[in-house]
């Protein structure tokens, strides 16, 4: 199997049971703690290839960032909204399961299953 990534926010309870569901499968995947370490712009734009989202849909937009920044505003560019996600990762949807060139999120965590 290719390589497993989850992009992860510990304090998630979604998150939390993504990752244990991968473990509990026999999968020890890369963990990217991405509150900590944020996806570069680049990354962020071929995770929503991959996922084949737009940048507002993989966007939490009930987090405070996204309403003081306007990023509600529809005149806002992909390349906005990804450079928001970037320097709120807060905004990005978790968790987010990478496996070789295909990826889900994990909401509800059954979701990955169909990578594995």
């Amino acid at each position: 199997m290719s390589q497993v990534t989850i992009y992860h926010n510990p304090r998630c309870s979604k998150s939390r049971q993504t990752l244990s569901l991968l473990e509990e499968k026999g999968i020890e995947p890369d963990v990217v703690l991405y509150l900590e370490t944020p996806p570069d712009p680049a990354t962020i734009a071929k995770l929503l290839e991959t996922l084949d989202l737009s940048a507002r849909q993989l966007m939490r937009q009930k987090e405070a960032p996204y309403q003081l920044q306007g990023l509600d505003n529809p005149t806002r560019t992909e390349a906005e909204l990804i450079a928001a996600m970037h320097e709120y990762p807060i905004l990005i949807e978790r968790p987010i399961v990478v496996v070789g060139d295909r990826a889900a999120i994990g909401r509800p965590p059954e979701n990955v299953l169909k990578l594995l």
